[in-house]
This record gives C-alpha cells, sequence and structure tokens, in this order.
C-alpha cells in the first residue's frame, strides 16, 4: 500500500494525480488491481499535515509519496522507518539521504548520534 500525503486539493492536483498513476501502471502497478493507494489531503490547511501523516503511518503503508515541502517534512517528523518519495522545488533542510542506487529516492537519515556509531 502506497500513501501520498499533499497540502494541497484532490482537484487542484489532478493533472499530477493523472502523471503519478499513470508512472505507476508503467512500473506495472495498477492502483485498485495490484495496489492500493490511500490518499491524504490538507487542502491548504498545514496544521493538518502531522495528523493526516500519522494516520498513514497507523495504516502502515510501504512508502509515503508527498507533494510539497510541508508534506515532506511532516511524514518525516512521523516515521524513521517508511520510506519518503518527494518533489520539492525547495530543499526540504537538513536530515534527507539520497541512496544511490536510487536517486530520485530520499529517506530521512539518521539522528547524528546513531550515524557516528556505526
Amino acid at each position: 500500500m502506497i500513501g501520498f500525503l499533499s497540502n494541497s486539493w484532490p482537484d487542484v492536483y489532478a493533472i499530477r494525480l493523472r502523471a503519478f498513476r499513470q508512472e505507476l501502471n508503467e512500473a506495472g502497478y495498477v492502483e485498485g488491481q495490484n495496489v492500493e493507494v490511500e490518499y491524504r489531503w490538507a487542502e491548504g490547511q498545514n496544521n493538518r499535515l502531522p495528523a493526516l501523516s500519522a494516520e498513514l503511518v497507523h495504516r502502515q503503508v510501504a512508502v509515503i509519496a508527498t507533494s510539497g515541502t510541508p508534506s515532506a517534512v511532516a511524514a518525516k517528523a512521523a516515521t524513521a522507518t517508511i520510506p519518503i518519495v518527494f518533489g520539492v522545488s525547495v530543499d526540504p533542510g537538513q536530515g534527507w539521504t539520497c541512496r544511490k542506487s536510487e536517486p530520485t529516492q530520499l529517506t530521512p537519515s539518521p539522528p547524528a548520534e546513531q550515524a557516528t556509531a556505526r
């Protein structure tokens, strides 16, 4: 199951959703057939993002796809174990690591004390 988190509205994001679904299809995932997508929309109310992120974590999604920096930051605050994939036009801040084998997939990096202990 994929979690999708946005600070926008579904109707405003419709064109991007079509592209998201098309890319899933091209990768062999057809929504409603072999993959489920749980959508959460903050509808311009960024204060709702932490609760919406927590819902996706509670649903035990395999990955969280986000749109926009506020959504990516809220998802990162909600989980340290679920991969987060996002598209933003600005740097979301420190604490993100790019997997070299999958340069488009970014996941939260461990706290500095954990990183130095390895």
